[in-house]
């Protein structure tokens, strides 16, 4: 059983990552690598503070990673995807308009 488990596992990454590659399944990948940037940016800044920082590049490469994975998403015709990234790319970007956003004196 152990070794049926393991071979339909083999089969399957092999036919996800091997038979399926293409232009998009590197661009999809590429994508969630700079998604996932982001919280190592995060937490290497909340170390270096000691504290719980949200620096700038985090906005940045959320902005990056939800346009790349949204056009992998139109591209697979994967609707989950389009919805998700829709939104949250709108809402990364606010963030970064309002920290740009030149402060008002107190």
């Amino acid at each position: 059983m152990l070794f049926s488990i393991s071979n339909d596992i083999s089969a399957f990454l092999y036919d996800t990552f091997i038979v399926r590659f293409d232009f998009w399944l590197a661009f999809g990948v590429i994508a969630q690598l700079a998604f996932t940037a982001r919280f190592m940016v995060q937490w290497i800044a909340s170390e270096r503070a000691g504290k719980s920082v949200i620096p700038i590049a985090f906005w940045i490469f959320s902005v990056v990673g939800g346009l790349m994975t949204l056009a992998y998403g139109i591209a697979r015709h994967e609707a989950v995807i389009i919805m998700g990234q829709v939104l949250s790319v709108g809402i990364y970007g606010r963030n970064l308009m309002l920290i740009m956003r030149p402060r008002k004196p107190e």
